[in-house]
């Protein structure tokens, strides 16, 4: 968008109306653009003078092109007294922006020496109102410029992401209409369950190797016990072999005897 600078030196004035009876006016000037309170400036307060005050103010105010070429634009003096019990309003000029630039183009100088007719609030005129002005080169701002270079700008690439295989190729898409561009995906919403272990029934762990700690306690192999009734029954039939040895060294011996001793044995 482009702009101006507009420099003004309000002067002096001439031939005010007269508001005070007694005492001596002190008189100032707010200077504002089309009655805008953010662009309201005001001189300092002329002492001396009465109803002739001299000020030699400078002003700066910064004009829109756009506002310019559609004549919105005027620059408003208004000439006040301050007093003590509230300060009383002495008169206005009302100046059309493009009315000051097309005076300026035609005399072709840097500056430009004006005077205008000052009217008080009743409307009708009543004394003047002198002030310099000039207007600088058009300027584009900075900003709006910039922007506008980066509008027509050609797209070469787009950027990477900055790690993650899923985003590895994702372009990053400029905001559109104020929403902001839709989040990369970066892998699943929810992770995968873990896979059962081989062998055994799903969400269940297998049992530990025997001789390794298990949740702090530590499993000693088992050495196998030795079986009393095993031990016995082996005994047992070790005495029944050898008991049965001895009966029949004797029953063999007691036949021997058979013939000898006539039977008196009695089979034994």
């Amino acid at each position: 968008m482009g702009y101006r600078t507009l420099e003004i030196e309000v002067i002096s004035a001439r031939n005010l109306k007269k508001v005070n009876i007694i005492s001596k006016m002190d008189v100032y000037v707010v200077v504002s653009l089309s009655g805008d309170k953010h662009t309201k400036q005001k001189t300092a307060v002329a002492r001396e003078g009465g109803s002739s005050p001299t000020w030699n103010f400078p002003m700066k105010f910064t004009i829109y092109e756009s506002y310019l070429q559609q004549n919105q634009l005027t620059l408003d003096f208004k000439i006040r007294c301050e007093r003590v019990l509230g300060d009383k309003d002495i008169g206005e000029v009302h100046v059309p922006i493009k009315e000051l630039l097309e005076g300026a183009s035609k005399e072709d100088k840097p500056v430009q020496f004006i005077t205008y007719q000052i009217r008080k609030p009743s409307g009708k005129p009543k004394g003047e109102l002198h002030f310099s002005y000039k207007f600088s080169e058009k300027a584009v701002e900075k900003a709006v410029e910039k922007a506008a270079e980066k509008a027509f700008e050609p797209i070469t690439a787009y950027p990477m992401a900055a790690s993650g295989p899923s985003t590895a190729y994702a372009p990053a898409y400029p905001a559109y209409n104020g929403y902001p561009p839709p989040p990369a995906a970066t892998g699943y919403a929810y992770p995968p369950p873990p896979p059962p272990p081989q062998g055994y029934g799903y969400g269940y762990p297998p049992p530990p190797p025997a001789g390794y700690a298990y949740q702090g306690v530590v499993q000693q192999p088992q050495q196998p016990k030795k079986s009393k009734f095993g031990l016995g029954l082996g005994a047992g039939l070790l005495g029944g072999a050898l008991g049965g040895l001895l009966i029949g060294d004797m029953i063999a011996d007691g036949g021997g005897c058979g013939g000898g001793c006539g039977g008196g044995c009695g089979g034994f």
